[in-house]
């Protein structure tokens, strides 16, 4: 197969179709819209209560594997389902698997929530005039 060449609007399509999987994402996983809304918490929570640049470091970067995780976890379930359209139990455990990996990553988020925001929320709340 002959390699393309690179090119500007070769590049400027990709990120339109990587937006466009994103949207995709977005409209047909309801765990997207409670992971949304869960960035949206963080975030606000990470500006109020004035965290550091390296603790938003690890903010950023469990929010980064939760999208990630669930991303990936929808590619899969519409390729699988391409795949199998009728049930297969190696579908079923693989599907089960991919969500499991999401779950790690929110896991593992919720435990850097804790290590960031517990302390900082403790000395915000111990503070005078707070």
């Amino acid at each position: 197969m002959p390699r393309r060449r690179f090119t500007i609007i070769g590049r400027i399509r990709s990120f339109k179709y990587a937006l466009r999987g994103i949207g995709v994402m977005l409209v047909s996983q309801h765990n997207a819209w409670i992971h949304a809304l869960a960035t949206g918490v963080v975030c606000g929570t990470g500006w109020w209560l004035e965290i550091s640049p390296p603790q938003w470091c690890w903010v950023v970067l469990a929010i980064v594997a939760v999208w990630t995780a669930e991303a990936l976890n929808t590619a899969f379930e519409f390729l699988a389902d391409a795949a199998s359209p009728e049930f297969h139990p190696l579908v079923e455990k693989s599907k089960d698997v991919a969500a499991g990996a999401v779950l790690i990553a929110a896991v593992g988020a919720a435990v850097i929530a804790l290590l960031v925001f517990g302390p900082a929320l403790a000395a915000k709340l111990s503070s005078p005039g707070s």
